[in-house]
């Protein structure tokens, strides 16, 4: 029997302190494909849809990609970026006869109108599918996973990889889940556990630490009777959302039974995260001593790499904090790299100088100068223009043509900043190459990314420091004015009691 298979790739990480909103053409910016062009695009690289049709050729199925949409993280996403994607999907499950949809989704969506995106989406479509389909989302480890979520969607797949490498494979199995459920050789449904948090102690990063045996004990269950997949999530604590946080998901089959022993596995692994909620690794240092890091840093292996974590725009930061840059140029470092200094005004400016002209700039600071510094008075040697298109080349995003919109090269005291117009945050090392800078060359590479930096960018590093300057993705939560979420809760009141 042929199945048809509706699909799309609807993205967004919502981060509610980010006071610009997430409109229609912030996506199309990023990425926007509708049908034939989004497989052409997407269709042959480490994404989901790719996951998605390697299940199609393998058991035959009629697949109707609908779209694939995501925006950079940022505040919430409008009434009318939202009807405006989701609505052709809700569309597509109305006039195709189809036997089951697959979603590649992110899972820490917030809207205008409901702060439950993803959970929204779903209601939307069961409107119109009934509740016997087989509706599969596959999830950025990142989600904070609704209960509502887990009632719309019979699976739930979420990446086991941070920095995320595994999307390709994610969407294979939650493809595979859905032949068996179509054939009705099983009935999926999702179980959720969940603890008070704001997000896992280090993020979720899965190189390292505690999540490293978490993910192998996630992998073995999944290998039990009935079993189906297991996703730890990490959460995306800048969401101030009533359903923030750490969940643990076992999607099992409800034919085969035992749903009280995979609660209580999936609730003893979110009792770890829970338990080891004060066993940070990562030490988030000033961004002063930093700057006296690099300083002393002698070149052996590679590069020194200084991440400032909190200026993220990977995860909502505005991408223009200026503390780190300043730091270094007060420290006097030389023969650095920088990026990316996400300022439009100055970079629409710079493109209307020629290349070699000195300039005088005021750089950065100027979307909210109280979260990571004020706008940085420079003058450097223009050294290029470009209107920011690059491929990327590294384990995320090899493959994939990306944009960080008109951009310019500028070297200010032996530090050559990158100056970009779209948000994204450092991940591949074509993301400085491709604008004539060779990081590997560098003695030191700031860079603006939490952790997917490292995937690309470790490889060549002698060593590898974080910082936080203070911007909008602060690890120092208390430092953001939350209202929303659930209280008492972790790390906001460090003394709570279960």
């Amino acid at each position: 029997m042929t199945f048809t298979v509706l699909t799309a790739e609807f993205a967004h990480e919502t981060n509610t302190f980010n006071k610009n909103l997430t409109d229609y053409a912030a996506f199309m910016d990023r990425y926007g494909f509708f049908g034939k062009d989004a497989i052409r695009e997407r269709g042959d690289a480490n994404t989901e849809l790719a996951g998605f049709l390697d299940c199609g050729r393998k058991f035959g199925w009629n697949i109707i990609h609908v779209l694939s949409a995501s925006a950079q993280p940022a505040g919430c996403v409008t009434r009318d970026a939202f009807d405006r994607l989701a609505g052709p999907i809700v569309e597509a499950a109305k006039a195709n006869k189809i036997d089951g949809i697959l979603l590649s989704l992110h899972g820490a969506m917030v809207t205008e109108f409901d702060e439950d995106g993803e959970g929204q989406l779903l209601e939307r479509l069961r409107a119109v599918v009934g509740p016997d389909m087989p509706i599969a989302i596959t999830l950025d480890l990142h989600a904070n996973v609704t209960p509502k979520m887990c009632a719309l969607a019979n699976i739930i797949v979420s990446y086991k990889t941070y920095p995320h490498i595994d999307m390709r494979a994610v969407a294979v199995l939650s493809g595979e889940i859905m032949q068996r459920a179509m054939k009705g050789e099983i009935l999926p449904r999702t179980l959720r556990a969940h603890r008070p948090m704001l997000d896992e102690a280090n993020g979720g990063r899965t190189d390292v630490g505690p999540m490293v045996a978490r993910i192998e004990q996630a992998i073995a269950y999944e290998k039990e009777p009935g079993v189906l997949a297991v996703s730890i999530n990490a959460g995306f604590g800048n969401a101030d959302i009533k359903d923030v946080g750490p969940t643990v998901t076992v999607t099992y089959d409800a034919k085969a039974g035992n749903i009280e022993r995979h609660q209580a596995f999936a609730e003893s692994i979110a009792e770890d995260i829970w338990e080891k909620r004060f066993d940070v690794m990562n030490y988030y240092m000033p961004v002063e001593e930093a700057a006296a890091i690099a300083k002393a840093y002698r070149k052996v292996d590679g590069p020194l790499i200084v991440a400032d974590y909190a200026d993220n725009p990977g995860g909502g930061g505005y991408g223009d904090s200026t503390n780190l840059l300043k730091a270094l140029l007060d420290a006097g470092i030389k023969d650095a790299a920088f990026g990316p200094m996400v300022d439009n005004e100055t970079a629409l400016f710079l493109h209307k100088q020629k290349v070699g002209d000195r300039v005088t700039v005021k750089l950065g600071g100027k979307t909210d100068p109280r979260f990571g510094g004020t706008p940085l008075e420079i003058t450097g040697k223009l050294k290029l223009i470009s209107d920011g298109a690059y491929t990327g080349d590294g384990p995320m995003v090899g493959g994939l043509r990306l944009s960080f919109g008109p951009s310019a090269v500028i070297e200010v005291e032996g530090i050559e900043i990158l100056v970009v117009t779209e948000p994204a945050q450092m991940l591949d090392l074509q993301q400085f190459k491709a604008f004539g800078i060779d990081p590997a060359a560098k003695t030191v590479v700031g860079l603006k990314s939490m952790q997917h930096f490292r995937a690309a960018f470790e490889p060549i590093a002698g060593k590898v420091i974080v910082c936080d300057s203070g911007a909008l993705c602060t690890t120092f939560y208390d430092r953001l004015p939350y209202q929303n979420v659930p209280r008492p809760i972790y790390p906001l009141d460090r003394e709570m009691k279960r």
